[in-house]
């Protein structure tokens, strides 16, 4: 609860009238100055708002697909005394723009009733669950006024498209593969050799047979699992965006959401991590309990917060108790807009301590003036940096989804 001081000009008026109706005997300005102490002593008289509501919201569509329209239907039930003015503000998700409607309503409401408003947001790729819808509630003077939250589950979930990462492998394009040395049963022709008594019937060259009469084997390059590290890049200086634009951090958020869905399908080992206001590390594995472990930080850790960090531990520290805690063979895929030298520094080093980096980096600059076309040109010149050491970067727009942007990347990779 807080006090809006809406009345404190009132008794300054009031007592300039009482001075000067003692200074002039006027009976009227005294009479003035005594009516506007009333006024101002009224709201102490007042007990403070205490609101108890219930909030349900309800989507037009709860699984839509990128682009799609979902009209979001909010009611708050008052279920507590008489509020005289209350203002509700929806939480809706960092990710999701409003286009229609607005997410604000103001109302006076009775016990028992109920106010409804709705308005629409445009789908992006991703889960996005709903913050609590946060209200103020002021008592009939208006002198007062108390802030809370309100909450309900909800989320949208705009995941139907698939999405893969941009892993690099040796020959192959898939994600989440290792083409190893030795060979097996795979995909990719290896070597033949003679044939040996308890080889499978399928992997005979039976054209050479029928040839030469002579029984060889076929045997192809094996493909292993993947393990993969997405790691957010949550500093200070990541939270970067254009005007009523979510942040860059936000867009890496979800991309990861993304990548860790795609990549728990094709059975890899996916850890995380994130550099920041706190170290985030999560280390790779598999399954649904250890996929729900890595959305519950992704959605709660502190390292990601909507809001960006007043301090933030040493980035020099973090980044070699990371490369403590990477498994040797792990590669990473760093998320990050890219917004100063010292995240393209640690992406070589990282990237010469042996684990096969990629970047995927959200496009979180303008050019409505020449800062924000100087930044855009210093982006682009720590791109090309990275991809001049033979690290691939997806340059992603937002606007698109990351599907998108990951299947028009350049299919240059580093053996």
């Amino acid at each position: 609860m807080t006090e809006t001081h809406r009345w404190r000009g009132v008794i300054a008026l009031s007592l300039a009238a009482g001075a000067v109706g003692l200074a002039v005997d006027r009976a009227s300005m005294l009479l003035l100055a005594v009516v506007g102490i009333v006024f101002a002593a009224y709201p102490r008289l007042m007990a403070d708002p205490e609101p108890k509501l219930r909030l349900e919201r309800r989507l037009s569509n709860s699984t839509p697909r990128p682009g799609d329209e979902v009209t979001v239907t909010v009611t708050v039930t008052n279920e507590g005394g008489f509020l005289p003015d209350v203002r509700i503000v929806d939480g809706v998700p960092a990710l999701l723009s409003v286009t229609g409607g607005s997410p604000r309503k103001g109302a006076v409401l009775w016990p028992g009733r109920s106010v409804r408003f709705s308005y629409r947001v445009q789908a992006k790729h991703g889960k996005h669950p709903f913050e609590p819808a946060a209200v103020v509630a002021r008592d009939v003077s208006g002198a007062r006024e108390t802030e809370t939250t309100v909450a309900a589950d909800t989320e949208l979930d705009c995941t139907g498209t698939e999405t893969e990462g941009p892993l690099r492998d040796k020959t192959l394009e898939q994600v989440g593969r290792i083409v190893a040395q030795n060979g097996g049963s795979g995909i990719e022709f290896h070597r033949t050799r003679e044939y040996r008594s308890g080889d499978a019937m399928h992997r005979i060259d039976w054209n050479r047979y029928a040839r030469t009469g002579s029984l060889t084997t076929v045997e192809y390059r094996e493909e292993n699992a993947a393990t993969v590290v997405l790691l957010v890049d949550a500093r200070q200086a990541a939270y970067r965006a254009t005007t009523d634009e979510p942040h860059a951090v936000a867009y890496s958020v979800s991309a990861a959401e993304q990548l860790l869905a795609s990549l728990h399908r094709d059975r890899n080992l996916v850890g995380l991590a994130a550099f920041g206001r706190e170290q985030c590390w999560l280390a790779p594995g598999a399954g649904r309990s250890h996929r729900a472990n890595a959305q519950r930080l992704l959605a709660t850790h502190a390292a990601f917060a909507s809001l960006p960090p007043t301090e933030e531990k040493d980035h020099g520290a973090q980044v070699e108790q990371l490369r403590m805690c990477l498994p040797s063979a792990a590669q990473v895929v760093l998320l990050s807009p890219l917004s100063d030298r010292k995240i393209v520094e640690t992406a070589r080093r990282l990237d010469a301590y042996g684990h096969r980096l990629s970047v995927i980096s959200p496009d979180v600059t303008a050019d409505e003036s020449v800062g924000q076309r100087l930044a855009g040109i210093e982006r682009d010149n720590r791109l090309s940096e990275l991809r001049k050491a033979g690290i691939p970067v997806v340059e992603w727009d937002p606007e698109t989804p990351l599907a998108a942007a990951l299947l028009n990347r350049p299919r240059r990779v580093r053996a």
